[in-house]
């Protein structure tokens, strides 16, 4: 087994190595003056099992292409298997044509690493599970679920309930909800344009009670602190916001700040700043999940209990 890593998130696919107690492989990635890339691997990958570790995120358009380019250079090296290992899939908001002339960019994604020459592809909480079905290759879909729970679980809130901040996120939270056996409540919202929400309704009980907020991911925090004041103003006595891939812009940041929201878990799939107390951002690891999972996919073992 040998594990590369692109420009995207170096410290994470360091993390991850470091779990399994072996170094990165040596790639030399390149810009060009024109912008073009240009990747070279260091030494041979011949019927090797390889890793190529990217969180399509930041500069999506670069980050994905410089992906594209090291599986094809894997592929021509003759890696006996390539798999693409993606914390984040970018442009997974983009699964549906729910207008006229609209793309659907997830399956283009899709099409192409598989045109690439990935085998297989490793992903965390797509935003659309349907995505998996975009592909004719395996996917295994991990779920930050673990690392997140055993945060909260810590903080033994008296009554928690769990949050589901629009329609989309419920599935989740309610298998959030499982997992700590308590409540479930919805808000319905309305989105006004892509950085503003408006809340409309709450479904449930939060009154005194400790709210946790899931979603899988978030930039302008706008549905976030919406649902978060909507809590408050039911009662709850705290609001805790977690999500698995956060983007927080400067205007998010500055929402968060002055949102009802006393602190958000995110993950590192997405390189997260140094954020200071006044954020309210807490980053956990899930570095040794993705080196379990790849650990298990080299030795052929089953990776279904990642899932849970």
């Amino acid at each position: 087994m040998i594990i590369y890593s692109g420009t995207s998130n170096p410290a994470l696919a360091e993390a991850i190595v470091a779990s399994l107690g072996m170094p990165l492989g040596r790639c030399e990635i390149v810009k060009f003056p024109d912008g073009e890339t240009f990747v070279k691997v260091a030494g041979s990958v011949r019927g090797r099992d390889v890793f190529v570790i990217q969180s399509v995120c930041g500069r999506p358009n670069e980050m994905l292409m410089e992906l594209l380019i090291m599986i094809d250079a894997l592929r021509r090296a003759s890696a006996g298997r390539i798999t693409a290992v993606l914390p984040i899939y970018g442009y997974a908001r983009q699964d549906r044509k729910d207008q006229p002339r609209v793309p659907i960019t997830a399956k283009l994604v899709a099409n192409l690493l598989v045109a690439a020459g990935a085998n297989r592809i490793l992903t965390m909480d797509l935003h659309a599970a349907q995505i998996v079905g975009y592909f004719d290759i395996p996917v295994d879909h991990l779920h930050a679920d673990p690392v997140i729970t055993d945060y909260l679980s810590r903080k033994h809130f008296p009554a928690p309930v769990v949050v589901a901040p629009d329609t989309g996120s419920v599935k989740k939270a309610y298998n959030y909800s499982q997992r700590f056996g308590c409540g479930l409540a919805i808000v319905a919202k309305q989105r006004k344009s892509g950085s503003e929400v408006e809340a409309l309704s709450l479904v449930g009980d939060v009154s005194g009670k400790d709210v946790i907020m899931i979603d899988d991911l978030t930039s302008t925090c706008g549905t976030l602190c919406a649902a978060a004041d909507f809590c408050r103003k039911g009662g709850a006595a705290s609001v805790h916001a977690a999500v698995t891939h956060s983007q927080l812009t400067n205007a998010g940041l500055e929402r968060l700040r002055a949102s009802a929201i006393d602190e958000l878990i995110v993950t590192d799939t997405v390189p997260q700043p140094a954020f200071a107390p006044e954020d309210k951002v807490v980053t956990l690891s899930v570095a040794k999940l993705f080196g379990e999972a790849i650990r298990r996919i080299h030795n052929n073992e089953s990776v279904n209990s990642l899932f849970i």
